[in-house]
């Protein structure tokens, strides 16, 4: 039967007078005159979605009004978010101005603004201002260690907050290392300097962040980690892998930069190898309390688990899977087939 006519004539014999799915489905199809049997592949395909379509239209348009909801509310959240760093700012700059001769003031001052501000919008900006400012007046002759010191702190406070997850600790030391190459390129007699002394202060703004979770989680309520932990598999993956972590960010930086830099970058990878211990020892510490914590809590998360293997939605799954292990093997079976079919014409 021609797909559209077939389309139109279950359209037409599908009714909602029936009260569940079952009966509207079987006296459609006793109403069309159709036996599931004898349909070809897209006639099924045809029968299955104008089903679907019939029963799913007005959640359809229930998900849709709700995802424009959604994106109306994340771009209400976006406009209140600016305002609130912007609040920020103009009470940190308004103190500011009122301590500017008393030196002890303006530097606490500026160490809770890097504290409470959210730094991501600005990090590459606040890098490469911090990196310039201390080449141009660190007249002390310590550059390298200034540069150490503000990068850590940098990406602690950066990484600090909220969930420590591999694409966010990512981004931020990708884009603190991105930014910190740029400067290495324009300057450089001394991007060897500058280069590693930021990849020392990234490793221990990690580590100290890193340490923070760990003090956190020990000290919160089990029924509370939700908010550092959101996917328990995860987090203790990215913590068996932090060193390596580490590694590619720079190794992956290099490879978009010049072959000078790429060459001093993957020196310095190389050497760094061997100062990565504190690292890899405050990951497995943290994993070791993430795993402690949760231990107490195994029975009864043993006991969701075998709720959840006999939920409506575990069922449909194993069902699924055995019906694509059907799938594949008659398409296996097929292959075999036509592959002995041609054999034999030969």
């Amino acid at each position: 039967m021609d797909t559209e006519k077939l389309e139109t004539l279950l359209q037409n014999v599908y009714s909602h007078r029936f009260k569940s799915i079952q009966k509207r489905v079987e006296h459609a199809l006793k109403d069309a005159k159709i036996n599931p049997d004898t349909l070809s592949l897209n006639e099924m395909k045809t029968l299955t979605n104008t089903f679907i379509t019939q029963e799913t239209q007005k959640l359809t348009e229930d998900v849709e009004g709700l995802l424009a909801q959604k994106e109306a509310l994340q771009r209400s959240l976006d406009k209140k978010y600016d305002e609130l760093q912007i609040a920020k700012y103009e009470v940190f700059n308004t103190i500011e101005d009122k301590v500017q001769n008393n030196e002890k003031a303006l530097h606490a001052l500026h160490q809770i603004k890097l504290q409470s501000i959210d730094l991501y919008d600005i990090l590459s900006e606040m890098v490469e201002s911090a990196i310039i400012t201390t080449l141009e007046k660190d007249t002390d002759g310590d550059v390298s260690n200034s540069i150490r010191e503000i990068i850590k702190e940098i990406s602690y406070e950066s990484i600090k907050e909220g969930s420590l997850n591999t694409i966010r600790v990512r981004k931020i030391l990708s884009t603190i290392l991105a930014t910190t190459i740029d400067i290495a390129e324009a300057t450089p007699t001394r991007a060897e300097e500058i280069l590693s002394a930021t990849l020392k202060g990234m490793r221990s703004g990690l580590v100290k962040s890193i340490d923070r979770f760990k003090q956190r989680l020990a000290f919160t309520p089990v029924e509370a980690n939700h908010i550092l932990i959101e996917d328990y598999d995860t987090i203790i993956e990215d913590l068996n892998q932090t060193d390596t972590l580490f590694s590619q960010i720079i190794i992956t930086q290099a490879s978009q930069s010049s072959q000078v830099i790429r060459k001093i970058l993957v020196e310095l990878n190389q050497a760094m190898r061997y100062d990565l211990e504190e690292l890899v020892l405050i990951s497995k510490e943290t994993a070791d309390v993430i795993k402690d914590k949760f231990s107490n809590f195994a029975k009864i998360a043993v006991k969701k688990a075998d709720f959840a293997l006999h939920s409506p939605k575990a069922q449909e799954a194993k069902r699924m899977g055995i019906q694509a292990w059907g799938v594949a093997k008659v398409a296996l079976g097929n292959a075999i087939k036509s592959a002995k079919d041609a054999i034999d014409k030969k």
